[in-house]
């Protein structure tokens, strides 16, 4: 693959993932803004303490949401893209689409989903202020101990698929990665510091419309820019259909 051909790819992967950012965008507004208001209003009504609003929540719940998921879904995109250019080929013998669909259900799981199931998502009014620092800092460890081991995964997966094939190489990997994280979940600290009157099902909600996002974020960033990817590398199949159709009639 040389340098014109990733070029190109990692353009489609920024193109892509600003497609998935506003269908992302879509799903936040509608199912995540409600419960940062619901929550911003039971910090407010349980605070002593009235600060004025930098940023009006107006503003925070548009242009601020449009600019940060979409910005978001840019970067992930690029970033994605190159990681696609180093496993196209290496992960066994999948296309581009392929490749880019398990591409993004794997970083999916590992970016966001287990480090997610030990340090879950919080709406405003959720977490003391003097410990942001330590949660975020954990936060970030745990997802960088998930993408290491899912990386140390598949290089065990495939060392053991000529001796074990492809199936129990692949389940004895999966066992791996998943006793590996249990003993990270198992050694890295806890946080609970949800109030006690806090709304439980407000909570639920919050963590849920969290996981809908990234799904939908990562599903249609597999699906965009496995068709994009498609036509870069191989052009004579992505338009084979199309082709095809007017000489059948």
């Amino acid at each position: 693959m040389n340098s014109v051909t990733i070029r190109h790819l990692l353009t489609r992967g920024m193109l892509a993932g600003l497609g998935a950012g506003v269908l992302a965008l879509v799903v936040a507004y509608l199912l995540g803004e409600p419960r940062v208001d619901a929550a911003i209003a039971f910090e407010e009504a349980h605070s002593h303490e009235h600060e004025m609003e930098v940023v009006s929540r107006g503003l925070q719940s548009t242009a601020g949401l449009a600019t940060g998921v979409l910005l978001y879904g840019v970067a992930l995109g690029g970033i994605a893209a190159l990681a696609f250019c180093i496993a196209l080929g290496r992960i066994g013998r999948f296309g581009p689409r392929a490749t880019a669909a398990l591409l993004s259900g794997a970083a999916l799981l590992a970016v966001y989903l287990v480090p997610f199931l030990k340090y879950p998502a919080n709406p405003p009014s959720v977490g003391e202020p003097d410990t942001i620092g330590k949660r975020t800092a954990l936060y970030f460890l745990m997802m960088l101990l998930s993408v290491l081991l899912a990386v140390a995964a598949t290089i065990l997966g495939r060392r053991l698929a000529p001796r074990l094939g492809n199936w129990y190489a692949t389940v004895a990997a999966g066992a791996a990665f998943v006793v590996a994280i249990g003993l990270a979940y198992a050694f890295l600290p806890s946080i609970n510091e949800v109030p006690k009157d806090f709304s439980a099902t407000l909570l639920w909600q919050f963590r849920l419309s969290a996981i809908a996002i990234q799904l939908v974020l990562w599903a249609a960033f597999g699906l965009l820019f496995g068709h994009l990817a498609e036509r870069v590398i191989a052009p004579e199949r992505a338009t084979a259909p199309a082709e095809a159709a007017p000489a059948a009639s």
